[in-house]
């Protein structure tokens, strides 16, 4: 591994504007070193990553400078947030066309169970029984570079078990009001965690709100994909004026001539019998390389989402608005 002699000039400079954020310069200097080695590092942990740092002899690097200056300098996480974005703003004036991109994924910890957030559950994506959190996230890009504007750690939804304990440890009587007492908080608490709960669904509603209500970037329209789609966040966006972008189930019902039908059996069909309605469409990706796409565009409605266009891809058998 090659020796870290400092922060690069690049880091420094992002990271500057974040200076009042922390108390203290030794806490900053950690952080910027840290997050130095976040990058740079290919050992991700604090022990690695200082392991790595060229330091000089009377330079000492502990864990509890550290947690002094994440966890006990007072910032607070949404101020931070959104100074992120009025910083980003600045970035994307006069760089063309910037799309906002929301999406979920999980994030794992397999030995971190004590984590906020990170719940046991059957992760369909690696098909086993995996400790992660769900996060939403929500991003910026245009032709030039791309940043994160949010993200939310989603809450475990452990509705069905609380209510089973409820309901397992009720009583037909109380005798006394310390029993009363217990019981109504036990209850207090399930109703509690049952209207803080938040589908991903609903967090990506709340995210497009507040980035709409802040107005730092007024020309970027949405993408996302069905994992996020839904009614309520269709009509907030266009509500402000915008357009939106999103790849559907091959499931889903669209109303085509006058029927419901299933998106495949409508892809399956305009591939066999309109061939020449497709138009190539090719693709630059990020690292340089092009991909080649189909397009055929048609109005139709989609159940619950109102009217909108719907282009197929017949590299995917799916479709888009």
């Amino acid at each position: 591994m090659l020796p870290l002699i400092g922060v690069p000039p690049t880091i420094a400079a992002g990271m500057a504007q974040y200076r009042d954020v922390f108390c203290r310069d030794e806490g900053f200097a950690h952080i910027c070193r840290y997050v130095t080695g976040l990058i740079l590092s290919p050992n991700k942990t604090l022990q690695g990553i200082y392991s790595q740092l060229v330091k000089a002899e009377d330079q000492q690097f502990s864990r509890r400078a550290m947690h002094e200056a994440v966890f006990e300098a007072g910032w607070k996480l949404q101020e931070l947030m959104v100074g992120h974005r009025q910083e980003r703003r600045i970035d994307y004036q006069g760089g063309g066309r910037a799309v906002i991109g929301l999406d979920w994924t999980l994030s794992h910890h397999e030995q971190g169970d004590k984590i906020f957030g990170v719940k046991r559950a059957y992760d369909y994506v690696e098909h086993r029984m995996s400790c992660y959190q769900t996060l939403v996230t929500a991003v910026i890009a245009n032709r030039e570079r791309f940043d994160g504007l949010e993200v939310v750690v989603q809450s475990p939804n452990y509705q069905e078990q609380e209510k089973a304990y409820l309901q397992m440890t009720a009583q037909e009587t109380y005798t006394d009001m310390e029993q009363v007492q217990q019981r109504l908080l036990e209850l207090l608490h399930y109703q509690k965690n049952r209207l803080a709960y938040r589908k991903r669904t609903e967090i990506a509603v709340a995210i497009v709100e507040q980035l709409e209500e802040e107005g730092n970037f007024p020309q970027a329209n949405y993408a996302f994909d069905n994992g996020v789609l839904s009614l309520p966040l269709t009509q907030l966006i266009e509500k402000y004026g915008k357009h939106w972008v999103s790849e559907l189930e091959c499931s889903r019902n669209i109303f085509w001539f006058g029927e419901w039908r299933r998106v495949d059996g409508v892809a399956l069909q305009l591939r066999r019998e309109h061939p020449e309605s497709f138009r190539p469409v090719k693709v630059k990706c990020r690292n340089g390389s092009e991909k080649q796409l189909w397009g055929f565009t048609l109005g139709s409605a989609l159940e619950e989402i109102w009217k909108k266009k719907v282009s197929h891809r017949p590299r995917k058998g799916g479709f888009e608005r």
